[in-house]
């Protein structure tokens, strides 16, 4: 974790550097990100931020089926599958806390909490967003600061023993959340609230003196993030930009706290001049999750439509299989799309990106196995490439892209990761693609 403590210091030093947090379970994402982490050009040497939540992974399973240790070994065999060294990957858990189990009394709610991050640590994430603000049942709503701190600094003693008895270096913690919740907001946004330097200073001030009171003086100096609202947010077909004008006090803030830099959710989408502007104002950690699957649908939807154009015997109905699942098992959408006259259209192109929850489906992905099958077999010709991935046809025609299925399907994602690199390295020309 010295990059991560480094990089607040350098941050305060006066060179805007940051580092992207990839949030998400999925295996082209996360070979994606290894590879990139890996191209010369875009900090070839650097470390690679691979985060799990409590929802994905958790001492249950989660909706990935994964623990953590199994989240770990999970990330670790793609990163030799692709050459990239485990000793530069950096592991860490979003929003551990009580979210899993918001339904329950505080009581049983916490003691699970206690289990998840135990596991997590001792899985060796060493990076841990406490994030206690959700209320539990019979709490009230929301959550007094001091209440959430309290809990925080509860969960930090268990990591903190965790990590005394697995060794290693010693985990770095974020405190804080976002408001909307984690994700993408459920309802059509219009603006939001920068969060006000006077609410940060309170948020800070509070963990601060848990931690004391926890007898955890000598941690405090390791809780490197604040997570707070940037002014940041995705609904469905809509994105709110960054607006630097509107975080200036809250940007100025945060050079009082020497050992402390903001964390960005929620920053999927924002354009690559606006991700650089958000490290340049201290928001060093900038977290991508649905952005990236969101790109990975877009290119597998371009390579069903080629599939389709080529006539090809055995078609695999890739998106036709995908749908009828999504109809069938509506648990992780129909919250969210409420329009049932837009419902097909939101099932696929929603920025909240509730398709990812369905690709490790077992009809979802024999589909898939049989869409790469076909244009393996099959390369899709230059001119379907030019219609349907224009950017890829450029990258394929000047051999930085193999016309290889899944290799495509990997670029989509990398063009994404790659503006997030170039803009937390100081100095770089931010470049929209």
């Amino acid at each position: 974790m010295q990059v991560l403590l480094d990089l607040v210091q350098r941050h305060h030093a006066g060179q805007p550097a940051g580092i992207h947090s990839v949030c998400s379970a999925h295996p082209l994402v996360i070979e994606a990100a290894f590879e990139t982490g890996l191209e010369s050009g875009q900090g070839g040497d650097g470390p690679v931020l691979i985060e799990a939540t409590s929802n994905q992974v958790n001492q249950d399973g989660g909706y990935t089926g994964m623990t953590p240790i199994a989240f770990r070994d999970f990330v670790f065999g793609i990163a030799d599958k692709v050459g990239f060294p485990r000793e530069r990957i950096l592991l860490g858990g979003d929003h551990l806390g009580p979210n899993c189990w918001q339904g329950e009394p505080a009581a049983s709610a916490m003691a699970k909490s206690e289990v998840l991050i135990d596991q997590y640590v001792t899985a060796g994430f060493r990076k841990i967003h406490l994030d206690c603000s959700m209320s539990c049942a019979g709490d009230p709503v929301p959550l007094p600061d001091e209440v959430v701190a309290e809990r925080a600094a509860r969960l930090a003693v268990v990591a903190e023993r965790a990590w005394q008895r697995a060794g290693g270096e010693a985990p770095v913690y974020i405190v804080g959340t976002e408001v909307p919740v984690p994700g993408g907001a459920h309802e059509e946004l219009a603006e939001l609230a920068v969060t006000t330097p006077e609410a940060a200073a309170l948020t800070i001030a509070a963990h601060r003196a848990a931690f004391n009171a926890a007898g955890l003086e000598a941690a405090w100096p390791r809780v490197i993030g604040l997570v707070v609202q940037p002014g940041v947010e995705f609904d469905h077909h809509k994105v709110i930009d960054y607006r630097p004008e509107k975080a200036q006090a809250l940007s100025r803030f945060i050079e009082g706290e020497p050992t402390m830099v903001f964390e960005a959710h929620s920053t999927d989408y924002q354009t690559p001049g606006l991700l650089q502007a958000l490290v340049r104002d201290h928001f060093a950690i900038l977290k991508v999750g649905p952005g990236l699957t969101f790109a990975l649908r877009e290119t597998l939807w371009a390579l069903a439509d080629i599939e389709t154009e080529m006539g090809m015997q055995g078609e695999s109905g890739f998106k036709e299989v995908v749908l009828d699942v999504m109809r069938s098992e509506p648990d992780y959408w129909r919250k969210y799309y409420h329009d049932a006259g837009s419902l097909l259209f939101d099932q696929q192109y929603s920025l909240s990106d509730r398709i990812r929850y369905y690709w490790p489906h077992p009809r979802i992905q024999a589909a898939q196995a049989a869409l790469v099958a076909n244009l393996e077999r099959r390369p899709a010709p230059l001119t379907l490439l030019s219609q349907y991935l224009p950017f890829h046809y450029e990258a394929v025609r000047e051999g930085r892209v193999r016309n290889a299925p899944l290799a495509i399907l990997k670029e989509g994602v990398a063009r994404v990761l790659r503006q997030y690199m170039r803009a937390c390295q100081p100095g770089a020309e931010p470049r929209e693609q």
